[in-house]
């Protein structure tokens, strides 16, 4: 792929990544394993829930009319014949005019259609003093009543959360065809980088990058190894991408994209003729490159290396990379309206992603823009939980007016 000088939207270079991305073949995967994974397949009940019918309360089981006409001026005396625990079904029948005692989840016996709850007898052991009468069928939980076999319980490219998995685990699966969590490798680029609790030089900088990436591609629901620094040298930055290679369903650096003379990932891809680099037109994060590396083409995104660039750049265009991968959708966050707090100016011809935090005012969803818009800006970057959004051909919005927020926080 060649460099263009052309600037081209953000729709168009998303486009250009999701075009390349395959989602990751599914397997049967055990089910705690595949907890937040996008299922492969829909999943049909191959049993009833509940399997048979079984009491709801600790009491005892009867036929209603038996003990139909009880009251606390008149109670029922019956015989019990027997007790039933949860998983302790010894006795399966009981004749007419008698009371069996039975625990919460275990199986009604035939010949029964009720329970009456210990709170109306008089816990009788040997005879049971019964001084309400139950309705029809109350507090008897029948088969079949939650979910019939046969009934479509997660429908293929659903997520499972924790109430799916114990609805699979309580139909018996034991495991669930799903996408498995993309492999995301993150490398940072720059000689001046040093490792956080290391000593700083007059000229370095500790690399919050790498930790701020690998953390999204982890909170998106990758799996993120993180790559020591690589200094800016275009043959050490090959050597370390290609021993990395192994174990990466998709490659994500940070810096050395630009025009600048040590803009190493540039000069070292752009030989290879497999990514393309060139100007979005967004603001903050101009710079890109995508395309594939190594002999299994895997997809590598080169992303800027200001710290508000580079996490943005990760929201438009990595995360819905991640998230094609594991079968997930949408691509994209959901966008929202809210009243802009105070003015705000924007650069023709660029959209612009600008830092916001939200409230809720007089009833509407409002967001207030925080401090300086610069893309080296990580502490407002921190503050915000949500992304302005000014189109390309609007240069300035007053408070007041309706604009377009990606709420960052919000699970989709």
């Amino acid at each position: 792929m060649s460099s263009s000088t052309d600037a081209v939207s953000v729709e168009e270079h998303r486009q250009r990544v999701l075009d390349a991305i395959d989602p990751l073949p599914a397997f049967d995967q055990p089910l705690m394993e595949a907890f937040g994974l996008a299922v492969a397949e829909d999943v049909h009940a191959t049993v009833a829930l509940p399997g048979f019918d079984n009491s709801a309360m600790d009491g005892y089981a009867v036929a209603r009319a038996d003990v139909a006409t009880a009251s606390e001026e008149s109670p029922v005396h019956l015989p019990v014949v027997g007790e039933i625990g949860a998983g302790q079904a010894s006795l399966m029948a009981v004749s007419p005019g008698t009371a069996v005692k039975i625990m919460t989840g275990a199986p009604v016996p035939a010949g029964a259609d009720s329970v009456v709850p210990y709170e109306w007898t008089d816990r009788g052991v040997a005879n049971v003093v019964i001084s309400r009468a139950p309705t029809l069928g109350q507090h008897v939980r029948r088969r079949g009543q939650d979910v019939s076999a046969g009934d479509l319980l997660v429908e293929a490219g659903s997520v499972l959360g924790a109430r799916q998995i114990g609805l699979l685990a309580a139909v018996g699966r034991p495991s669930v065809r799903s996408r498995p969590r993309p492999r995301v490798v993150v490398i940072s680029t720059g000689s001046e980088l040093r490792e956080p609790g290391t000593a700083l030089g007059r000229d370095s900088i500790y690399d919050g990058n790498s930790f701020l990436l690998a953390a999204a591609a982890r909170q998106a629901g990758a799996i993120a190894y993180r790559v020591g620094i690589i200094r800016d040298e275009p043959q050490a930055f090959l050597a370390a991408l290609n021993d990395q290679l192994v174990r990466a369903d998709l490659v994500v650096t940070s810096g050395g994209v630009s025009m600048g003379d040590y803009d190493v990932v540039k000069e070292a891809l752009a030989p290879l003729g497999t990514v393309w680099f060139g100007p979005v037109a967004m603001q903050p994060g101009k710079p890109q490159g995508f395309g594939t590396v190594g002999e299994d083409a895997v997809p590598i995104v080169t992303l800027p290396g200001n710290p508000v660039s580079s996490y943005i750049s990760f929201e438009q265009f990595v995360l819905p990379a991640i998230r094609k991968m594991m079968g997930r959708s949408p691509y994209v966050r959901p966008e929202a309206d809210a009243v802009l707090t105070h003015p705000m100016t924007s650069p023709a011809g660029r959209r612009q992603f600008a830092r916001g935090t939200l409230s809720v005012v007089d009833g509407r969803l409002a967001v207030t823009p925080v401090g300086d818009q610069g893309s080296h800006m990580i502490g407002d970057l921190a503050e915000s939980d949500a992304l302005i959004v000014v189109a390309e051909s609007v240069t300035r919005v007053e408070a007041g007016e309706t604009v377009t927020v990606l709420p960052l926080d919000e699970e989709f």
